[in-house]
């Protein structure tokens, strides 16, 4: 739904659908103003004051789009302030209040609905019947059909994820052409089950990012180890370096020059080509960082990989010799 009002909550437990009906309300304003300003916040710990500074009346006219993230999560102060301005919104800013649901700040989200806020509902997808349900729309959306018992043996295979089922519907109408049966789901399955830490770097070094992410979800769903994920990155962007770094294009006499196996050579020749040694130099910069942060420097791991991974394939593309599109 776009935004015909000022203000907005988006509400529940549902982190997916939260994160989908933001976006949505990002996109319709972006379509009626173009040139708005994008301000997202997170409420825990946020000043009053930096609230106020965002939502004041602008010198310079332009609309802005302001999302308060986690608002459950708001101090009494902030929820006050945020009531107050609700009264008498600024007709030139949409207020997007994100609520991850529960009795925290209840009256924060009533008080906005009371002053004619739209809401989106983002209840927790819990029942195996809802998931199912969900995976039928998605399938749709991306285009394709899928069989009933398809559907069953999907949400079995892959759990309860939402952003996990989604992924696996949107991959398995590109493989399979939109039309999908429970044939599909488990050659499907079976080739995700054998995701490692070498596939998701077989994916950055070739640029695939769409790939790239997809294969680092599946096997962060799969339990491999962060370590070992970013372990196989590094090692795949030093024996691309080491490759490259020498004239010689003989996998024979590389493989006995760096004391590779042959096979390793070609694999790392194939990956390397698109690949300039500064752009290398650059990927092994970043897989450093990502050494140290799934080893404890970094908040979140799950975070830190991706990151790695989407700076990587960025660097490629910006610095190295050809393009390669993704999938």
């Amino acid at each position: 739904m776009p935004p015909t009002s000022r203000l907005r909550v988006v509400h529940g437990e549902e982190e997916l659908l939260r994160s989908r009906a933001v976006s949505a309300v990002r996109s319709a304003v972006l379509d009626r103003h173009p040139d708005a300003e994008l301000h997202e916040l997170a409420a825990q710990g946020l000043p009053v004051g930096q609230l106020a500074d965002v939502l004041a009346p602008s010198l310079f006219g332009g609309h802005r789009l302001v999302v308060v993230v986690g608002v459950h999560e708001a101090a009494g102060a902030l929820a006050d302030a945020l009531t107050a301005y609700a009264k008498d919104p600024d007709p030139d800013i949409t207020l997007v209040l994100v609520h991850g649901g529960g009795k925290r700040n209840e009256a924060l989200v009533k008080a906005f609905t009371t002053a004619g806020a739209a809401v989106d509902e983002c209840p927790k997808i819990s029942s195996a019947g809802d998931r199912m349900a969900f995976v039928r729309n998605e399938v749709r959306t991306f285009g394709g059909r899928i069989t009933a018992d398809a559907v069953s043996a999907l949400v079995e295979a892959v759990g309860n994820d939402l952003r996990a089922l989604s992924a696996a519907a949107g991959q398995l109408v590109s493989d399979f052409g939109g039309s999908i049966d429970a044939d599909a789901v488990a050659r499907f399955h079976r080739g995700q089950a054998e995701v490692t830490g070498f596939t998701v770097a077989e994916r950055v070094l070739v640029g695939d990012r769409q790939g790239s992410l997809e294969t680092l979800r599946w096997a962060l769903q799969r339990g491999v180890a962060h370590v070992l994920i970013a372990d196989a990155i590094a090692d795949g962007v030093r024996t691309a370096a080491r490759v490259s770094s020498l004239s010689s294009t003989n996998p024979g006499e590389l493989a006995r020059t760096l004391k590779m196996p042959p096979w390793k050579v070609k694999k790392a020749q194939s990956q390397s080509r698109g690949w300039s040694i500064d752009g290398l130099q650059q990927a092994m910069r970043v897989t450093a960082e990502l050494n140290a942060d799934v080893k404890g420097a970094a908040a979140s791991a799950d975070y830190a990989l991706e990151r790695a991974v989407r700076r990587i394939v960025a660097i490629r593309a910006e610095t190295g010799r050809g393009r390669v599109a993704g999938r």
